[in-house]
C-alpha cells in the first residue's frame, strides 16, 4: 500500500492504518490459485510478495497468459471494480503472500476520496492499453516477434538478476509458450534458435538475455 504505484498512495496515513488493521493476510504455494475464473471477488487483492500470472481458459483448453503480477501490486481488481465475476484466475508462481482488503472499506474510501477514484481510473485505463496492444501482437506478429515481446514483458515486468541480463522470473517452457500464444513445442525450438544465434543463453528454466537490440529488432519486425 505504500509503493509508490500504488492505488492508495495519496491517503492519509489514518486511512492506511484502517486498512492495514482490517485486512486478511494468506500465504499461497507455487502452484496454487489466488482466486479463480468464474468466482465472484472476496475483496481487494494486493501481491504482498512472490510473483502471479494471470491465465484465461481459451476455447480449446490451453491456459493463455494474460498478464504478469509483481509485488507490490493489485491483482483482480478489474472484476472488484465492475463487481463482475473474475474472468481469468490468478495463479502463484512461486510463494507468495496476499493481502485482501475490504470490499465495503475500498469502496467507502475511493467514493470519498477523488485521489484515489483517479489513481484506480489510471490503472485501468494502463491495463487496457496494455491489454490492447497485447491483442494486437499475439494476433499479428509471427512466432519468433511474439516470442521475443514474451521475453522483452517479462524483463519489464520483473528486471534482471545482478548481472543485468538473466530474467528475475523462472517460467516453464508451457508458460512462456502461453504468455506467447504458441504451442510449447514451438516455443522450444524458437528460444533455441534465438539461443543458437547468440541473443539469449539458456540454463534450464533461467534465461539469460545477451542481445537485447537483436531481440529488441525480433520483437518491432514481428
Amino acid at each position: 500500500m505504500d509503493s509508490p504505484n500504488s492505488l492508495f498512495a495519496d491517503l492519509d496515513e489514518s486511512s492506511k492504518s484502517i486498512i492495514r488493521q482490517t485486512s486478511i493476510c494468506k500465504s499461497y504455494k507455487k502452484g496454487d490459485l489466488i482466486y479463480e475464473e468464474g468466482n465472484k471477488p472476496f475483496g481487494l487483492i494486493c501481491l504482498i510478495t512472490g510473483k502471479a500470472k494471470i491465465i484465461k481458459k481459451g476455447v480449446s483448453g490451453r491456459d493463455q497468459i494474460v498478464r504478469m503480477a509483481k509485488p507490490v501490486g493489485f491483482i483482480g481488481y478489474r472484476a472488484f471494480f465492475a463487481e463482475e465475476n473474475h474472468i481469468a484466475s490468478a495463479e502463484a508462481i512461486e510463494d507468495s503472500i496476499v493481502c485482501i482488503m475490504k470490499t465495503e472499506l475500498i469502496f467507502g474510501i475511493v467514493r470519498s476520496n477523488s485521489d484515489v477514484a483517479m489513481n484506480v481510473i489510471r490503472a485501468l485505463a494502463t491495463d487496457l492499453g496494455f491489454s490492447n496492444r497485447r491483442t494486437v501482437t499475439l494476433t499479428q506478429k509471427h512466432i519468433r516477434g511474439r516470442l521475443a515481446e514474451s521475453l522483452l514483458v517479462l524483463k519489464e515486468t520483473y528486471g534482471c538478476e545482478d548481472d543485468g541480463q538473466t530474467l528475475k522470473v523462472c517460467l516453464s517452457r508451457e508458460d512462456i509458450a502461453n504468455l506467447s500464444n504458441m504451442t510449447t513445442s514451438n516455443a522450444i525450438r524458437t528460444l533455441s534458435n534465438f539461443a543458437s544465434e547468440g541473443i539469449v543463453e539458456l540454463n534450464g528454466k533461467q534465461i539469460k538475455i545477451t542481445d537485447m537490440e537483436a531481440l529488441e529488432k525480433v520483437s518491432n519486425l514481428g
